[in-house]
């Protein structure tokens, strides 16, 4: 799915999905008020310090500037609760930058060299205690490890097994503690919240795990599809999907659900509606279209079973202030509340993904340095096509 896929903004549809003209004009983003209350830790959740995740058997730090803390976790204290300003990162200046890679970047072999590092592959054993991960990621088989249930907490501990290595190189820690900002795409940003703390390790895997196995449901209750266009921009992707949509039923239609970059992006749809797509793109002067081997269409309606069981899952789970911005695939934004982020990762899934917006701003804003953190080299791609004098760094596990 990684074949520079895009992940988008958030769509409830009624029975089926709508077409993409529709889906945009009822698009409603999360509202942000300083009245959001989220409970403070009580005795059995400890008040971790800012830089750091908390895992069953202690804590692992991930670095953080000392004058960085009063900003990241600034707040007003009411009564016995605290309300977090969810524009608290707005006016972020990034300068070093983690990027995390979603589904679609597993390759059989990944985690291998994680196991000469301790830290890293105690990742691995507490994933195994969930089910056989790491067996799978080594050696395959690679139907089994490309599949969504598996694939997804896979790049998950992958990519942070992947900050372990870093942490033994030399200087590896300077860098870890110099990062400032922070996001994934589709996936990989849950990833970006467990590196800024905003969850455990352990509940992070058990999201994605639960969100994997979600979305495979989804697919498994509507056929459905995902390609990649290659070589046109935005506005004539559009203009295909509306020239798709107009050939078949409203249930099969398509729409753009990742935004990667100019001259890459992913349509998700029902399948008469990918295949017209397929079969329109020359006459819009398409490079190509590449069939992503994903489940179903992502990033869509077509989703939409699988958000109350991520609502569910999220409200059960601690989440708080990141302690750097994480940058949100559905409006490419950073977010402090922690009850804005549960809503915005339950419509994550419907919703495409921002991620070339994501870039430019990142670009724009003066970001100077970033590293792709986990397998394949998919998001370097990305930024290099962007920019090409952009500094970025893989970092694999």
């Amino acid at each position: 799915m990684h074949t520079l896929l895009p992940h988008s903004l958030i769509l409830r549809y009624p029975s089926h999905p709508p077409l993409l003209s529709t889906m945009a004009s009822s698009l409603t983003l999360p509202s942000i008020s300083l009245k959001k209350l989220h409970s403070p830790p009580t005795r059995s959740q400890p008040l971790l310090p800012p830089n750091s995740i908390c895992f069953r058997n202690g804590v692992q730090n991930f670095g953080l500037k000392h004058s960085d803390r009063s900003r990241v976790f600034m707040s007003v204290s009411v009564g016995s609760q605290t309300a977090v300003d969810d524009a608290l990162f707005s006016d972020y200046k990034p300068s070093t930058a983690f990027l995390f890679p979603g589904q679609g970047a597993q390759a059989v072999g990944m985690g291998k060299e994680a196991q000469n590092v301790p830290a890293a592959a105690s990742l691995y054993k507490k994933a195994n205690d969930m089910f056989d991960l790491l067996d799978i990621c080594i050696n395959g088989p690679k139907e089994k490890l490309d599949s969504t249930v598996i694939s997804q907490p896979a790049i998950y501990v992958t990519s942070l097994a992947a900050v372990e290595l870093l942490r033994t190189r030399d200087g590896g820690q300077q860098i870890i503690d110099s990062v400032d900002v922070t996001c994934g795409l589709s996936l990989g940003e849950y990833t970006a919240l467990a590196f800024a703390g905003a969850f455990s390790f352990e509940d992070g895997l058990k999201l994605v795990k639960l969100r994997g196995e979600a979305m495979q449901e989804a697919a498994d209750a509507a056929k459905s599809a995902m390609v990649s266009v290659i070589g046109l921009d935005s506005e004539k992707v559009q203009q295909l999907c509306d020239a798709a949509n107009q050939e078949v039923p409203e249930a099969e239609g398509v729409q753009i659900a990742n935004y990667l970059c100019t001259g890459n992006y992913a349509v998700s749809g029902g399948i008469k509606g990918i295949e017209a797509v397929e079969a329109k793109a020359k006459s819009f002067k398409a490079r190509m279209t590449v069939r992503l081997a994903v489940a179903g269409a992502f990033h869509t309606g077509f989703m939409e079973p699988a958000v109350s069981r991520l609502e569910a899952a999220l409200a059960a789970t601690e989440i708080r202030t990141p302690r750097i911005p994480v940058i949100s695939n559905v409006d490419a934004q950073p977010h402090a509340d922690p009850d804005t982020i549960r809503k915005i990762l339950a419509r994550q899934v419907t919703s495409p993904v921002q991620w070339e917006t994501t870039v430019k701003t990142l670009l724009t804003k003066g970001l100077k340095k970033s590293y792709e953190l986990g397998p394949g080299k998919v998001i370097a791609g990305i930024v290099k096509r962007m920019d090409k004098g952009a500094e970025i760094e893989n970092l694999g596990a």
